[in-house]
């Protein structure tokens, strides 16, 4: 891109336009069938070491390290393939696609996520979310670290980030200020955990699912327009 735009629409991934949880489950029960019980939960407690290094998920990395013992049980290089073709177009949300055509029409639109290097865009890719956007991709260890890289990118009047995530959402938004409308989509276990503490600042938006967003006109984006917010539960 060489001119700014009015508005950049931003997409989160993971549990704001596929369901993760899902993802992970099944993975959680591929482990338990293959290997038993005990080494998924081992599993798992390596994800959550890596998570707490990294501070990103790292499937393939986990799955690195949970090799140790393991490597003359023949499910263990089925494992990888798993990952890798994993169907994850069947994970998206209802109306994941049809909502990134409707932003494409208000304004450009890309996905900003936190991830690896791998797996990150190859979910992307296998879930169709790649050519949706035409390959306008950014994958980041820390996206709300690299907000400079992103508006060198896309530079853009204005910016609407849509997350699972009030706490990142909230990061952003102190460092961008009144050039960004944040959104929080309500679906994931991150939102369910985010419904039980004060998030500052709050989201500009907060919807229930990614599907909304269709109903949404440009205006309803930009500095001006009223905050919108779901009522408690």
């Amino acid at each position: 891109m060489t001119t700014a735009a009015t508005v950049t629409f931003l997409l989160d991934v993971d549990n704001t336009l596929l369901d993760n949880d899902r993802f992970a489950a099944d993975l959680g029960d591929t482990l338990e069938q293959a290997f038993g019980p005990a080494e998924r939960e081992r599993y798992w407690a390596i994800y959550a070491q890596l998570r707490d290094e990294l501070g990103f998920a790292d499937y393939l990395g986990a799955l690195q390290r949970f090799r140790s013992g393991l490597d003359n049980e023949p499910s263990l290089l089925q494992m990888s393939r798993y990952l890798l073709e994993y169907p994850f177009a069947e994970r998206l949300y209802p109306h994941a696609l049809a909502t990134i055509a409707h932003l494409r029409t208000l304004g450009p639109t890309a996905i900003l996520s936190d991830g690896d290097v791998v797996f990150q865009p190859r979910k992307i890719q296998r879930a169709g979310l790649w050519d949706a956007l035409r390959g306008e991709v950014l994958v980041y260890l820390h996206k709300q670290r690299m907000l400079v890289a992103m508006q060198q990118r896309y530079p853009a009047a204005h910016y609407v980030m849509v997350d699972d995530k009030p706490q990142i959402l909230g990061e952003m938004k102190k460092r961008l200020g009144h050039k960004l409308t944040t959104v929080f989509v309500r679906q994931g276990h991150y939102a369910t955990v985010a419904a039980e503490r004060a998030i500052e600042p709050a989201p500009d938006i907060t919807i229930a699912c990614i599907g909304e967003l269709r109903e949404r006109k440009l205006a309803d984006f930009l500095p001006s327009a009223p905050v919108i917010h779901l009522p408690a539960d």
